[in-house]
């Protein structure tokens, strides 16, 4: 009982550092937010930090697992609910998409911190980028090839580069619509997007 209390409280403070973490590194940059800064968003001590994490850099790796992990799980989850309600593999995939966005919306400062980490390559946590992104892009993976198993699917396309242009897209028309389109709905950048997933875009008129 005393266990499951303590780790139900360690958890509760490791979620206060990552969202202070977060919200600082998207504010200022990772190297210029100091251990001091987080402990004091998050309101507690620095010794606290430390308790948890062995640096900052191991903080953010860990923050970096946490919230792709997040990510994967409601990828994952709309997946399978189109699943057992009976849709179809494209159903799924534009499933995913609304999935993404909803996480997008919830969570931008680390859909900033990501997207910008994709693109570095001195980082000591990169091994841990390019895990923690195989295992999202794994996902959308797994139903583009159970669509053409089926049949659904074109069996020539791409798998692993479509899966990742997929998840690409997502990332990149959030935080468009985000930073430069925030009067848009969910909604309206959902059916935009699953537009473009489902082949309506290049529709020929009557």
């Amino acid at each position: 009982m005393d266990s499951s209390a303590g780790s139900t409280r360690r958890e509760a403070t490791r979620q206060k550092l990552y969202e202070a973490a977060v919200t600082l590194i998207a504010e200022q940059g990772f190297s210029a937010t100091t251990v001091d800064e987080i402990a004091e968003r998050a309101g507690v001590a620095k010794g606290t930090v430390y308790y948890n994490f062995a640096s900052k850099s191991v903080l953010f790796e860990e923050l970096l697992r946490h919230g792709v992990g997040l990510l994967t799980a409601s990828l994952k989850e709309a997946a399978e609910q189109t699943d057992k309600s009976g849709g179809s593999k494209v159903d799924a995939l534009d499933a995913m998409i609304r999935a993404g966005l909803v996480f997008i919306n919830r969570y931008p400062a680390f859909t900033q911190l990501y997207v910008a980490e994709l693109w570095r390559t001195n980082r000591a946590w990169q091994s841990t980028l390019l895990v923690v992104r195989q295992q999202a892009v794994a996902v959308v993976e797994d139903v583009l090839r159970g669509g053409v198993e089926n049949g659904e699917l074109a069996d020539e396309i791409d798998i692993p580069l479509t899966a990742a242009a997929l998840v690409g897209m997502v990332l990149v028309a959030a935080l468009d619509w985000q930073a430069f389109q925030p009067e848009r709905s969910l909604d309206d950048v959902h059916a935009a997007l699953s537009r473009l997933l489902q082949g309506r875009v290049s529709g020929t008129r009557a």
